[in-house]
Formats: structure tokens, C-alpha cells, sequence
């Protein structure tokens, strides 16, 4: 670059500085011209939060948020909205034991100290005298061995950045148009046969192709998703595994579409739902992949069958280890509707949080990513079973101090009373509900009380940390008996993933190797998201309405995106009769691992592993499966499910990042700097 070219880049940049700060100036004045709106509405008599909402475009809390008045007088209830660890099975030392706390009032929402916006309420357990609805299982749905043989679907890989469609042994180039789903349906159905009855898109995520006209990539795949396809309308479901509808989201949607004569149905989906792809995967490559996932599943599944996504694969190939004679061969019942609802807005997922100065250095000696492998695998051993019970504070203080040792470490999801203790130096070890939805932090300032709720991992791995115990008060609690209903399924799991990883080293063909290493990462999916898959979150449902018929839009529904035609609306429905939910399974392996980020012990070493077990304000983050440091660490790493990895190292002096985004581009340099090989991920 010469500099003329950025001298005249310099100048173009002040433009566009001068442009944004226009746009975001005119935006604040429609805002504020908006809310004022919204408050001389409110004064209405008969107006509602519910029909100001949608003609705002704002959500019913921003409403109430600008408007007061118009809260509902019974906002009691759990929020309901919603986009990959226990150590070891030796059990330590008994600790001393969490002192229970009174029972609170019956159903009463708990505040939560917060730093920024109004605090969040968690849900408490009923009355006494309501458990027992609430403790017995839904009547009639019961997680049992599938009657059903599941059936493939013939598919095809097409990347449509160069029109390459790859189906069997056969490789072509197609000429795409417009990339809409409605040319990519006409070049794929004039070169294949009908019988094809899923598209994995491999590149160039045809539905971002108008990306720059829309605020957002849901409105633009949104709009893709919903542009006419002449011959063709959406699939209204069919089969047992029925789905109907298009699935919208940012990056890996959905498609789904029939003849409008009905006889054919067809599904577009991205390979993103199972693996990423480099620039040079080829849509080859990506089928060797799947051909070879199946085979080996096939080697532990006799009828294993690749679905569309990850989640649903992991779930049917569960669905075919549950016992057909034993203890267990009624099946597993599902919990009420009240649990799942509880579990679902009190057990949250992976730990993801930045530690930005003056609690880190402004500038890091380095920034090192550990990573678990297959992280989720390690704690699939024991999982809750059956009906559970309730255990009040009062009954908690009436156990010996072994009963309530075995409490904790077995699996429960407590209500507790924590209390960090005095002279505490290092991170935060429990969740505690931040403002927003389903938004968690982790409070580590010595004195800091908060109420919240944690799996019984998490408890535990609090009370016995290698530093200094915490108060932890019992106010609540359910407790399940401990058995292993994914036991045999995560064991088939890992065994498929060795083998793969092992070809993924081994073999001697370049872009064999990839296949197979794409494979095992497909199988680290399958697992992820089958697990996620048992949390069952309530659904959603997507709908459009047409400008013209704006009153029409659901008053419960959140909008979600306009333009001049329609509306793009979402709204809950609530949980579906669904015989294989268990957000209790999923809840104990997510706790698990967020217990595993703090303290691991590994038996054959003999030794430790966690952001615990380094000195403090040495962390800098947590993504789910990983912890990001300072400093390096000498952990073990076997090639075993759970066992710390380094996957980045990036030399200092480093700015501390101060965002996710900066955290993540730090994150892909050091991935860079170190030469990490993929397959041991």
C-alpha cells in the first residue's frame, strides 16, 4: 500500500466515523421519540404491555421496563425463555458438613445482588403441601426402547460458494443462480434423483447472501427461508421424528420443504451443526466423514443411523441402549412439567466468563488455553433416576454428617445460602443469576451473600476446595437415586471417538486423515448435543404476520424483526410431550462440569487440575470446556475424555481483553502461534 491509497483510506474512514455517529444520533432520537411514545400510550386506561409491544417492537419487560404501570399483577412465575464435573468416581474424605438454613416462604421469588439492571428472580420449590404433584412423574410418558426401525435419509453435500454437489461417488458442478433455496432446490432436483431427501450445505452459507440489507443474520436468513420456492411449500412434518417448519437460526437454519403435490420432502441444512470446516474441505471430504461416522457407529450401534442434526442422532442412539429386561425395563419416567420448568430456568449450562482488569494484570505475561477434551464424556458415569424427593432444610440439618456428605456428592440440585468467605482471593465458584435471561455470574468478593441454586458437584467441589471452604446454607433441595442411563451410550460414544481419532492419526492419506478427524469431532457432537438435547427447553415457535395485519400478531409473542411486509414474531409454547426429556440428566452433567473447571484430581498422576489449583489472578476466562491463563501448567494429558489440553499459547506482553470478541481473536492467534494439531481436540 502506497500513501496516496492511505492517505484517501484515512479520509474514507473519518467519513464513515462521521456517518456513524449521524446514524446513532438519529437512532437515539427515534428511541427516545419511541419510549415517550410508549408512556403517553400507557396512560390509557385499557392499554396492556402485551398490545404495546409488538406495534413498538419491543418485548413486554422493555414495556413494563418504560412503563410500570402496566406490570402484571402475578409476575411470579419462572422466566420462560432459553441459539458444546465430579473429580473422579473415588469419593474424598468425608468435609464438614453445609449447615441448612431455614425454609423460606412458600413459593416466594428471591432477589439477587446484582451490579447492573434489576436483579433476577429464581423459582423456589411449592408448599408442602404441593410437592407431591410436583415430585410425582407426568403420567403416561416414559423414556422406553424404540418399537421402530430408524430410516436413513438419502442425502447429498453441496458447497454453493463454487456450485460443487457431490452425491455418491458422483462429483458435479451446478450452476446455482441467485443461491435462493428455491435455485438451489431446481439445480439439485435437475441432476439428482427425487429419492435425495436432505442437502448438507458444506460453504457459503447461501442464506447470509443478502446479509448487508438486514440489522440482523436471523432477518436475513429469516428472509431466505420464507422467499417464494415455486413447485415447492414448507414441509409440514412427517414420519416419527417428525419436524415441520423451517428452524431459524443465525448460522446453521433449517429448511424444509415438500412438492406441493406432497410426494417429496426435502431438508437443507448446514454441516456447521456437526463439525467446522476449513476453506479447503472439499464437499468430498465432508461425505468420506460421514460414511466413515457411520461405519464406526455401526460398529457399537447394530442400527445406527445418522440423522439430521447431532442432537437428534444422539438421542435416537440412546433411545436403542435403554434396557429391554431389568430394573429398568419399564424405562425411565419423565418428571412434572413444574421440575422440568424449575430445572430449566435453575441449571444453567457451560461456565462462560471474562475476568477483565484490575482483577487481572492490564498486561498478560501470556495467555494460555487449556481445553477438556471431550469434556462431557468423563461425566456420564452417574446420573439421577426415577421420582425424586424433596429435601427441606430442616430434614438436611436432621442427617448425620456422612448423610449429608453422601447428599452432596450424589445427585441432587440444592437451593442454597452461599457466603464467601473472608480473606477469599481467587475466582468465583458458584452461579448466581445475573440480570438478563438466563444470564449467570459468579460472585468472589469475601463477605458477598447470595441465594441460588447448583448441582450437587458444584456443592461439593465449594465446601471441599483446596483453598478455603465456603459457607453454604441448605434451604431446598431434590435428590434423586444415582444409576446410569447413559452409562452404555457414552461408552459406545468414546469407544466410536478413539477409534476415529486414532485413524485421524494413523492413516496415511491426507485427506483420508481429515475425514476421519472430522468424523471424531462429529461424534464429540453427538454427544454434546444429545446430552443438551435431554434439557428439553421449552419450545419456541417462529411466525410472520403482514405489516397490513400488525394486530394480529400473538400479544404474548416477541418481535424479533420487521421489514415494510411482515413481522417476524416468536413466542413459548411450553414444553412438549416428549418421552425422552430429562433435563435432570443434563443439568447433573453440565454441573459436573463446571465443577471440573475448578478441581479435577487424576488418579494415575496423583495429582490436580483446575483454575483452582493456580495462583490468584492467574485466570482470565472460562469458555465452557476451557480455562484461559497466565501462566503454564503442568496437568496430565492422556488422551483421555476430560483431561486438560493446551490448545493455545500465546507469548506475552498481551493486552488483557476486555470483551468476547477480543477474547476470541486472542484465543485463534495463540491456537496459530502454538502449530496445535486438531486431532488430539
Amino acid at each position: 500500500m502506497d500513501a496516496t491509497t492511505y492517505t484517501d483510506g484515512l479520509a474514507k474512514l473519518r467519513t464513515l466515523r462521521d456517518d456513524i455517529k449521524k446514524t446513532a444520533a438519529a437512532l437515539a432520537r427515534l428511541e427516545t421519540q419511541r419510549d415517550k411514545t410508549v408512556t403517553t400510550l400507557a396512560a390509557h386506561d385499557k392499554a396492556t404491555a402485551e398490545r404495546i409491544a409488538p406495534a413498538a417492537g419491543l418485548s413486554i419487560a422493555e414495556v413494563v421496563a418504560l412503563a410500570p404501570q402496566l406490570a402484571p399483577q402475578d409476575i411470579t412465575a419462572p422466566d420462560p425463555h432459553p441459539a458444546p464435573h465430579a473429580a473422579e468416581n473415588s469419593r474424598p474424605d468425608p468435609q464438614p458438613p453445609a449447615t441448612p438454613a431455614p425454609d423460606p416462604a412458600p413459593c416466594a421469588p428471591l432477589k439477587q445482588p446484582t451490579d447492573h439492571g434489576a436483579p433476577r428472580d429464581l423459582p423456589t420449590l411449592p408448599q408442602d403441601t404441593d410437592t407431591r404433584r410436583w415430585f410425582t412423574p407426568t403420567s403416561g410418558l416414559v423414556s422406553q426402547y424404540p418399537n421402530f426401525i430408524q430410516q436413513a435419509r438419502p442425502t447429498v453435500f453441496l458447497d454453493t460458494a463454487t456450485g460443487i454437489l457431490v452425491h455418491r461417488d458422483q462429483t458435479v458442478r451446478l450452476d446455482l443462480g441467485d443461491r435462493s433455496a428455491a435455485a438451489i432446490l431446481t439445480a439439485v432436483f435437475h441432476t439428482v434423483p427425487d429419492s435425495i431427501q436432505r442437502i448438507y450445505i458444506t460453504a457459503g452459507a447461501p442464506w447470509h447472501r443478502d446479509a448487508d440489507r438486514y440489522p440482523y443474520l436471523k432477518d436475513a436468513v429469516a428472509a431466505w427461508l420464507n422467499a417464494p420456492t415455486p413447485g415447492w411449500r414448507t414441509d409440514t412434518g412427517r414420519g416419527r421424528d417428525r419436524m415441520a417448519g423451517h428452524f431459524v437460526h443465525a448460522r446453521n437454519p433449517v429448511a424444509r420443504y415438500q412438492r406441493d403435490n406432497g410426494d417429496h420432502h426435502v431438508e437443507i441444512r448446514s454441516v456447521g451443526e456437526w463439525f467446522d470446516l476449513d476453506d479447503t474441505d472439499h464437499p468430498g471430504i465432508v461425505r468420506d466423514a460421514f460414511r466413515l461416522l457411520w461405519e464406526e457407529l455401526r460398529r457399537h450401534f447394530s442400527d445406527a443411523v445418522i440423522m439430521g442434526s447431532p442432537s437428534q442422532t444422539g438421542r435416537d442412539l440412546w433411545t436403542r441402549t435403554i434396557p429391554r429386561r431389568g430394573k429398568h425395563a419399564d424405562g425411565f419416567p419423565v418428571l412434572s412439567e413444574e421440575l422440568r420448568g424449575l430445572l430449566h430456568a435453575t441449571a444453567g449450562q457451560g461456565r462462560n466468563e471474562l475476568i477483565t482488569p484490575p482483577r487481572v494484570p492490564e498486561q498478560l505475561p501470556a495467555l494460555i488455553e487449556y481445553d477438556r477434551t471431550f469434556a462431557y464424556a468423563k461425566h456420564t458415569w452417574k446420573s439421577p433416576i426415577g421420582a425424586p424427593r424433596r429435601i427441606t432444610g430442616k430434614a438436611f440439618a436432621s442427617w448425620s454428617a456422612k448423610e449429608q456428605h453422601d447428599a452432596l456428592y450424589g445427585c441432587g440440585h440444592w437451593h442454597i445460602r452461599v457466603t464467601v468467605p473472608d480473606g477469599w482471593n481467587h475466582i468465583g465458584l458458584l452461579p448466581a443469576p445475573a440480570p438478563g435471561e438466563r444470564a449467570w455470574h459468579y460472585p468472589h468478593a469475601p463477605g458477598t451473600t447470595f441465594t441460588t441454586w447448583a448441582g450437587g458437584p458444584e456443592v461439593h467441589a465449594a465446601l471441599t476446595n483446596p483453598i478455603q471452604p465456603w459457607k453454604i446454607e441448605i434451604v431446598d433441595g431434590i435428590l434423586w437415586e444415582a444409576g446410569k442411563p447413559l452409562d452404555d451410550w457414552s461408552k459406545k460414544l468414546k469407544e466410536t471417538w478413539t477409534n476415529l481419532s486414532a485413524q485421524a492419526h494413523f492413516q496415511g492419506d491426507a485427506q483420508q486423515a481429515r475425514a476421519a478427524h472430522l468424523a471424531s469431532r462429529a461424534v464429540r457432537s453427538i454427544l454434546l448435543y444429545g446430552i443438551g438435547s435431554f434439557a428439553q427447553r421449552p419450545r419456541m415457535v417462529t411466525g410472520t404476520t403482514p405489516r397490513t395485519a400488525e394486530r394480529d400478531v400473538p400479544p404474548d409473542a416477541e418481535i424479533i424483526g420487521f421489514d415494510d411486509q411482515q413481522i417476524t414474531w416468536q413466542r413459548p409454547t411450553g414444553f412438549a410431550r416428549d418421552p425422552n426429556a430429562h433435563p435432570e440428566w443434563a443439568a447433573a452433567i453440565w454441573s459436573a462440569a463446571r465443577a471440573a473447571l475448578l478441581t479435577q484430581y487424576h488418579r494415575d498422576d496423583d495429582t490436580h487440575a483446575g483454575a483452582l489449583h493456580t495462583p490468584p489472578g492467574t485466570v482470565v476466562a472460562f469458555r465452557t470446556d476451557a480455562v484461559y491463563l497466565t501462566t503454564p501448567q503442568n496437568w496430565p494429558h492422556r488422551h483421555r475424555p476430560g483431561d486438560y489440553l493446551m490448545k493455545g499459547h500465546l507469548p506475552g506482553p498481551v493486552n488483557a481483553p476486555t470483551s468476547e470478541e477480543e477474547l476470541l481473536t486472542l484465543r485463534d492467534t495463540g491456537r496459530h502461534a502454538l502449530n496445535s494439531t486438531p486431532e488430539e481436540a
